[in-house]
């Protein structure tokens, strides 16, 4: 009787090791981890088989969860298509740590930066490598389908694929991306050593010995995994185990990101100092310092834009506040029926219609298309240092001349040049006219209110101030110098900031806290830098800084600078 049972025990333990799923042997080497710490797996499978080591963050996400306006729109829209339904939960974090990745995917090309619009969709200027997954839940094995873990439906699958390879499921959902340079190609999901070569293998190690089912495995978390975000492990189909990821720096709730504030703070002096000089691109600017730099993301079911846009508001409202008491006050260079007439008509429009516009433009060939403007206006802006464009523009001519000679006296007597004053000669609703180093300038109020009402639109759908389309008409259309364009740009960002802010606010979408009050102080700071520093530079070097900025603006929209 003894040896029947002996006998009947070790078949059991035959079949058992011989099933699909067996781990005899699993350990993961802590229980708590930092973000960004390196997560380790040692244990045995069944001899034979290859490596599925699951790993789950153990919080879903269904996209009837969000409290999004826009996010709720624009699920309704893609899961249509995707073939996923409000209900659908994923884990946002999901990793499959595996010897057979070929069988949940493959490796294809993929075509990116450049315009749109005119290379057509799927195309680019430059080429790279993704990691896709396939494309139908069906054509993935079922013993391959028992490995996934809490994905067990077509559904699910499908909204796999949506939040890791569409980058607006990456910004929405995930908030990890595989990134060539700093442009995102998708989020990885299925890795494999990094022995591949695989820029989504970094970072990994797989070991595996068939013959014994002995195995070790590791793999970087996630750096802004969000503080005490549990996972659950499984092995070969088998739940495991599970650990938590702890906090590691100072966390942004929502925008969702580690990142000190003091960083912020220097970032947007910098950036906060430069808009007060030339009166342009301090959201564009302060937009890519959140993009490259703080990496900003915002909570899981909320667009990252969606935060980053609100939290900009804060640097295109406060540096020219910084800036304004100098401009105003102290040098007196304000053309105020200029400036209030654009900031009636940027408020108007970033809080009205700029609701509208967004809603129905494509916001991609939107951009693209502001891109082709906003390189004109530099090739523009440089013309106008030409001779030529020179001679017709006496007045400007004979001002730089007046000021370049004060410079001179002032270097010479060791001390700081004086600026010129605003002196009004005629003020109408469609024709002001003032003096500025005694010579004669002339603008037509209500045009600029007109053009106002298109910029406003464009900081509402950007989250910007503006100046960037503001300046170069300023000094092309008006002909005005760069001494009295910028003042009358920082007032209309005020307004536009103003507005898009409370459109952003009627919506629901609030700033991160943390990041909106370190722009707050250095946007502050670095509009009183930016309002003394100015006139330390000339006609002609603000001009070349101003089309060098449009320019870098060109390659941003275009996303052709990869290398940044």
């Amino acid at each position: 009787m003894r040896k029947f049972l002996f006998l009947l025990t070790l078949l059991f333990l035959i079949v058992a090791m011989a099933a699909p799923g067996f781990c005899a042997d699993v350990k993961i080497s802590a229980s708590e981890y930092k973000a960004g710490d390196i997560v380790s797996f040692e244990g045995t499978v069944a001899p034979g088989e290859d490596l599925y080591i699951t790993v789950a963050q153990q919080k879903m996400f269904a996209p009837k969860e969000t409290d999004g306006v826009h996010e709720t729109k624009r699920f309704k829209k893609d899961m249509k298509k995707a073939k996923f339904n409000a209900d659908t939960a994923i884990p946002p974090l999901y990793y499959v740590l595996t010897t057979n990745s070929d069988v949940f995917g493959k490796e294809g090309k993929k075509k990116f930066g450049g315009p749109s619009v005119l290379l057509g969709k799927g195309n680019g200027i430059y080429s790279t490598t993704m990691y896709y997954l396939n494309k139908k839940y069906a054509d993935i094995d079922p013993s391959a389908q028992s490995m996934l873990g809490p994905i067990k439906s077509e559904e699910q699958w499908n909204f796999l694929r949506y939040a890791n390879e569409s980058s607006y499921g990456i910004n929405t959902i995930v908030k990890e991306s595989s990134k060539v340079g700093k442009v995102t190609i998708f989020s990885r999901t299925v890795i494999t050593d990094q022995g591949s070569g695989k820029y989504w293998d970094k970072d990994t190690s797989i070991k595996l010995d068939k013959a014994t089912g002995k195995f070790t495995a590791s793999f970087k978390s996630f750096r802004h995994t969000p503080p005490e975000t549990v996972f659950d492990v499984y092995v070969n189909g088998t739940k495991s185990g599970s650990y938590k990821v702890l906090e590691n720096g100072f966390w942004l709730s929502k925008g969702f990101r580690y990142m000190n504030p003091i960083w912020i703070i220097i970032g947007a002096i910098l950036v906060g100092t430069y808009f007060s000089m030339i009166g342009a691109a301090g959201g564009m600017l302060m937009a890519a310092f959140q993009i490259l730099i703080v990496h900003t993301a915002g909570p899981v079911g909320i667009n990252a834009a969606n935060v980053l846009k609100p939290s900009n508001m804060a640097l295109t409202l406060f540096s020219p506040l910084g800036s304004f008491y100098r401009y105003a006050v102290v040098e007196r260079r304000v053309a105020w029926p200029v400036g209030i007439s654009f900031g009636v008509g940027i408020f108007i429009g970033s809080i009205w219609l700029g609701k509208y516009v967004s809603a129905v433009l494509p916001m991609k060939a939107y951009k693209e298309w502001l891109a082709i403007l906003v390189v004109l206006m530099g090739i523009q802006t440089l013309r106008e240092m030409m001779p030529k464009a020179m001679e017709k523009r006496k007045n400007i001519k004979a001002m730089v001349k007046k000021f370049n000679a004060a410079v001179a006296k002032a270097k010479t007597e060791g001390k700081s040049v004086e600026m010129g004053k605003i002196e009004p000669v005629k003020t109408s609703l469609t024709d002001y006219r003032f003096k500025f180093w005694g010579e004669e300038f002339t603008i037509n109020p209500l045009l600029f209110a007109i053009l106002g009402l298109a910029i406003g639109v464009v900081s509402r759908s950007f989250g910007i101030g503006g100046g960037f389309l503001l300046v170069p008409a300023m000094t092309t259309l008006g002909a005005l110098p760069m001494y009295v364009a910028v003042p009358i740009s920082l007032i209309g960002t005020c307004f536009s900031s103003v507005g898009a802010f409370i459109g952003y606010l009627m919506t629901g979408y609030l700033p991160d806290l943390w990041l909106m009050v370190s722009i707050i102080i250095g946007g502050f700071v670095g509009g009183m830098l930016g309002s003394r520093a100015q006139k330390l530079f000339s006609e002609k070097t603000l001009k070349i800084v101003l089309a060098i900025t449009l320019f870098f603006l060109f390659f941003r929209f275009f996303k052709i600078e990869i290398w940044i």
